[in-house]
């Protein structure tokens, strides 16, 4: 029986493996299972004397130090609700633009505001506000009533062509549907707006003629230069945000059905603290406060 190689300055056996140069010794695992045990089982003594454990007929061992996370967590819901009130009060009765202004009610917006536009407004307007097919992106496009805090907070709470008594009214004609404008006339002005995005194809007497159906049917809600009017609540028809749509055939369909969209009035099922947090938010989302 051959003799096993030992290393010369340990005296252990070798296993006759070997890495540049560096012999592995066969040398035992540590026996640290027992160790282990013990600490946990120090541990689960020590836990169960000090901390809430064993039940009991009509209770249970409370623990040396009382601890109670129940009661913590109901405390720590008080603090919060005592602390929310603070700046919900604020935000219920101050100026908008003074609020606007102050870091520590911006920092209760910027933390707050996400939940609460994600559980009544993401619905519709997506949780980055940018939009959704047939409603609006409030985060860049132009306010289709007025971007200050004020209109914004306002239109959150009575809604547009909702059930609330002072709700705001928006609603396009159905220019084809109820015969107001002849077929060529409908495919002249969806010719006219699709031109405006930058697509130059229309004749100059094409152009002019689509610019006269306009001043006469489109000008009094949208303005002469199309560029929208917040005293109707119609949109900029000359940037990149159609909120159906700025292709040719759905530009026509609209001319010709008309739109009416409906926002919900949120009076009654948000506090007016929360309907001013949201008008916040979204100033902020819009990059209008600093």
């Amino acid at each position: 029986m051959a003799l096993k190689e030992r290393d010369e300055f340990s005296g252990q056996v070798t296993t006759g493996h070997e890495w540049n140069g560096i012999k592995e010794l066969n040398t035992p695992v540590p026996r640290l299972l027992w160790v282990f045990l013990s600490t946990m089982g120090l541990f689960a003594i020590g836990w169960t004397i000090m901390m809430p454990s064993w039940p009991g007929v009509s209770g249970y061992f409370r623990g040396l130090l009382g601890a109670d996370q129940h009661e913590a967590v109901q405390q720590s819901l008080v603090e919060a609700e005592a602390e929310r009130s603070i700046w919900s009060e604020r935000l219920a009765s101050e100026d908008l633009a003074t609020l606007a202004a102050d870091q520590s009610i911006m920092t209760a917006v910027r933390q707050t505001g996400p939940a609460l536009f994600g559980d009544n407004c993401a619905g519709c307007h997506g949780y980055s506000a940018t939009g959704n097919a047939g409603y609006p992106n409030i985060a860049e496009a132009p306010m289709m009533w007025g971007g200050d805090a004020d209109t914004i907070a306002e239109t959150i709470r009575i809604g547009i062509n909702a059930n609330h008594p002072e709700t705001r009214y928006g609603q396009m004609l159905a220019f084809g549907r109820d015969q107001m404008l002849g077929s060529a006339e409908i495919s002249a002005l969806a010719d006219y707006l699709v031109s405006m995005q930058g697509e130059k194809f229309l004749t100059p007497e094409e152009n002019a003629a689509a610019q006269t159906l306009f001043a006469d049917n489109c000008a009094g809600c949208h303005g002469e230069d199309a560029r929208g009017m917040v005293e109707t609540g119609a949109p900029n028809l000359t940037d990149a945000h159609w909120t159906y749509g700025d292709d040719r055939a759905t530009i026509r369909q609209s001319i010709y059905n008309g739109r009416q969209g409906t926002m919900p009035a949120w009076e009654g099922r948000l506090s007016t603290a929360q309907i001013r947090l949201l008008a916040l938010y979204v100033m902020d989302l819009r990059g209008d406060i600093p």
